[in-house]
């Protein structure tokens, strides 16, 4: 009679073992979400882990905002509980950083058309190419540089795109800002979320 008694537990016991797992994952999923933060003049800087958010949220340098749809996450330890909203403002006053545009460089034109041919859309035996051909007045700028194969740099030759019937897929155009490229990305995502 006692076995059927401890039959009769295992399956409140895995129960209970499975209770333990969805709360440690509800923790690990929590502690992988990420928070919007603000500068002092409300524009989006950068996302940073909610372990982050919290340091800067208790060591008071930065303010919780509330003006989206989510309503955060409540963090608890054992001595206190801190409610983590989605985005978060600086109070303290960091100067904008310098940004220079970067040099007209291999690295940066391959990063700037993330690594694919602006004629096909390969992404190997990448070359630069010159737009306008350098021949026929080309400057070497940001407008003028793109990333192609080595195939249609070969095949466009010494021609603009319109000659060799080679459309480009994007215009080039110089980087921006990293901060005002992400506040042109969360902006569009909060536009498409709502």
């Amino acid at each position: 009679m006692s076995v059927l008694h401890r039959k009769s537990e295992i399956p409140s016991l895995k129960f209970k073992i499975d209770e333990e797992e969805q709360a440690v994952n509800v923790v690990t999923d929590v502690l992988r979400q990420s928070v919007v933060v603000f500068s002092q003049n409300y524009l989006p800087m950068s996302r940073v882990n909610i372990k982050r958010a919290i340091v800067l949220l208790v060591t008071g340098k930065a303010e919780p905002l509330d003006f989206s749809i989510g309503n955060g996450w409540l963090v608890r330890s054992p001595s206190t509980s801190i409610h983590v909203p989605e985005q978060i403002r600086l109070t303290f006053g960091n100067r904008e950083r310098l940004w220079k545009v970067p040099p007209v460089n291999r690295r940066e034109v391959l990063r700037r058309d993330a690594h694919s041919c602006q004629y096909c859309g390969n992404n190997r035996h990448l070359t630069l190419d010159h737009v306008m051909p350098r021949s026929k007045g080309g400057t070497h700028t940001w407008d003028n540089v793109v990333t192609a194969c080595s195939r249609c740099n070969s095949r466009k030759g010494d021609r603009t795109p319109t000659e060799a019937a080679m459309p480009l897929r994007t215009k080039p155009k110089a980087p921006m800002h990293p901060t005002v490229a992400f506040a042109e990305m969360f902006w569009h995502e909060y536009q498409i979320g709502e």
